[in-house]
């Protein structure tokens, strides 16, 4: 039997998943108070606001985010697409589709994640990790079918839907690029601008702005379920990759579910339960996979928090302390080495 690996990458997908899921039972408290629009934009924006807050008292005041001049574009596509047009594609798809209908809709963002990490950014995946993807979907479609039964009209509503998915995926496969940087920065400056675009639909489209009492707490849940989560899915972007990420963070609708039944009173159902153990199959493959071969790590330059491992054997152009872990641009020389790794930051390498 496989050992599980229970890496910090991991933890981190699945903490993000959990605060990310545990967020939406909350949030929909207020979806019959507010318009859908200002809601994702109290969200989005404590998100931004919090976490910049938090880079504030982390660096002692204003730091320049130190990303590299190449990873911009980068940066600025994946806020374009995940951050502006998803959301309102969204929302807008909401308004024309069934609560079931959607809820099976979203979980096509893990799939064109993956999809997109395979074949369009060439990321490794094996028949197990295939599989386990395909069952930690197929749990969130089984926890979906107990949704409500409102009615969709037209194919409006799905094809935007299914819109906001491919945005999203796109943007997955696109922080994955800049995932080295400062998570705090890369999260926080997509909730401001993803907050401030769905602000500013909300206010054009003539809402209200909110009491205090309902801005408030729907910041803060903003700020754990959309901000932490990000910061949390960009450090395991950077350990593990795109599409074992994806596969780690879809299992937010159990966990969602599972919030409902213990902190809300929901009621349990064998859709649930059939679920939980899909899922469950599913992360146990993605925790039991040992990918190992001889590869060759080409020179590469990037700057993050790193200690002086086998990945990390360089020369400092300046004075240096000893205190680990630390932060600067640095140099990896090319090396050939085997050992068991993930598709991380110093892994991206091609298969034969």
């Amino acid at each position: 039997m496989k050992s599980m690996h229970f890496s910090p990458a991991v933890l981190a997908a699945l903490a993000a998943a959990a605060l990310f899921g545990a967020s939406t039972p909350f949030a929909k408290l207020f979806a019959g108070s507010i318009s859908p629009f200002l809601l994702a934009g109290l969200l989005y924006l404590g998100s931004g606001i919090g976490l910049t807050l938090v880079r504030l008292f982390r660096d002692h005041g204003w730091k320049a985010p130190g990303l590299p001049a190449a990873e911009w574009p980068w940066l600025l596509c994946a806020i374009a697409t995940g951050g502006v047009a998803g959301p309102v594609l969204l929302m807008a798809g909401l308004a024309h589709t069934g609560a079931a209908t959607a809820s099976l809709l979203l979980n096509l963002e893990a799939v064109l994640t993956a999809v997109l990490a395979w074949v369009v950014f060439r990321e490794n995946a094996d028949r197990r990790i295939v599989l386990g993807m395909v069952l930690i979907v197929v749990g969130g479609v089984v926890l979906a079918m107990q949704g409500t039964g409102q009615a969709t009209t037209g194919f409006a509503g799905p094809a935007l839907i299914a819109s906001a998915c491919l945005a999203w995926a796109v943007d997955n496969n696109l922080t994955r690029k800049v995932s080295a940087s400062d998570a705090l920065f890369i999260a926080g400056i997509k909730g401001l601008v993803a907050g401030s675009v769905n602000l500013g639909v909300a206010l054009l489209a003539g809402a209200a702005w909110p009491t205090a009492a309902i801005a408030a707490p729907a910041m803060l849940i903003g700020f754990l379920g959309y901000g932490v989560s990000l910061v949390l899915f960009v450090l395991a972007l950077r350990g593990l990759g795109t599409a074992r990420t994806g596969a780690y963070f879809s299992t937010a609708p159990f966990i969602g579910a599972a919030t409902a039944i213990l902190m809300l009173g929901d009621t349990t159902s064998l859709p649930f339960w059939l679920a939980s153990g899909l899922m469950a199959a599913g992360v146990w493959l993605h925790l039991t996979e040992r990918h190992e071969h001889e590869h060759t790590h080409e020179p590469i330059e990037h700057r993050h928090r790193h200690v002086h491992d086998g990945h990390h054997q360089h020369e400092h152009d300046f004075e240096w302390d000893g205190t680990e872990p630390h932060t600067h641009p640095h140099r990896h020389v090319p090396v050939t080495h085997k050992h068991a790794h993930y598709p991380d930051i110093h892994h991206r390498h091609s298969h034969s």
